[in-house]
Formats: C-alpha cells, sequence, structure tokens
C-alpha cells in the first residue's frame, strides 16, 4: 500500500463534500508531476484530504477505490483522475504550521513543494499527520 496527500480549495470541493457524495472523480489536476502521482496511486492506497488557501489544514483520509483512468473533463488523453471514497474525517485538523513544526515532517512534498496538489507520502509521514489529527 502506498500513502498520498491530495490538496483541494474546500470552496470549490471540500472533505465534507467527499463525505456527503460517498465518492468522487479526483479531476481537474493540470500539473505533470502530480499526474504522474495520480498514476501510481493503487485501489486501496490511503489519501490525506488537505484543504489549502482556506484553512491550510489535513482534514480527513480518504481511499483511492479506482485506479488510473482518462479524465473525461479533457479532450486530449494526456490528463488523469482517480476515484477517492471517504475514510473519516480527523478528530481534529492538522494544519500546515503543526506539520511544519515537526521536525521527522521536514522533508515531506507538502513542506518542500507546497505547490504539488497530489504527492507521495511516506507511511511514517502519513502515520504521523494521522496521529497528530487523532485518527
Amino acid at each position: 500500500m502506498n500513502y498520498w496527500l491530495v490538496k483541494s480549495e474546500p470552496e470549490d470541493y471540500s472533505f465534507e463534500d467527499l463525505q456527503e457524495d460517498g465518492k468522487a472523480m479526483w479531476d481537474g489536476v493540470r500539473n505533470y508531476a502530480a499526474r504522474n502521482n495520480l498514476r501510481k496511486m493503487a485501489k486501496g492506497d490511503l489519501v490525506l484530504f488537505y484543504h489549502s488557501k482556506q484553512g491550510l489544514e489535513v482534514v480527513g483520509i480518504a481511499r483511492v477505490c479506482r485506479e488510473s483512468y482518462p479524465d473525461p473533463t479533457e479532450e486530449r488523453e494526456d490528463w488523469s483522475v482517480v476515484d477517492l471514497e471517504p475514510v473519516k474525517p480527523l478528530q481534529q485538523s492538522v494544519t500546515l504550521k503543526a506539520i511544519k513544526a515537526e521536525p521527522e515532517l521536514a522533508d515531506i512534498a507538502l513542506v518542500k513543494n507546497s505547490r504539488l496538489s497530489v504527492m507521495p507520502l511516506p507511511e511514517a509521514a502519513f502515520a504521523k499527520i494521522r496521529d497528530m489529527g487523532g485518527a
């Protein structure tokens, strides 16, 4: 199993929206590194859901329920999507500030390359953030 973090602006699509929908196609990714990360996701992989712009915090855990396929919102087949389903919200959100304050999280992509919208996480970093959120 691999571990990931995805970012979404909560005013566009929040973790609460994912919970209400029960499943969502993760579309609209237009960065090649993020697209390549989507293509590496496997069914069952766990994903931290991060609210960007407003909040700047990890708020929940999702799971990949359908592996990479062509983005139907794009005419060219250069872009990919996966489907995500909610697992559970964190008991308390984990802010970017709190993540940056943890020395063992200093090398994760969220800290080093904060503009990337889909990023891999080492298992230990996933567990640390999950634990910080009380899940």
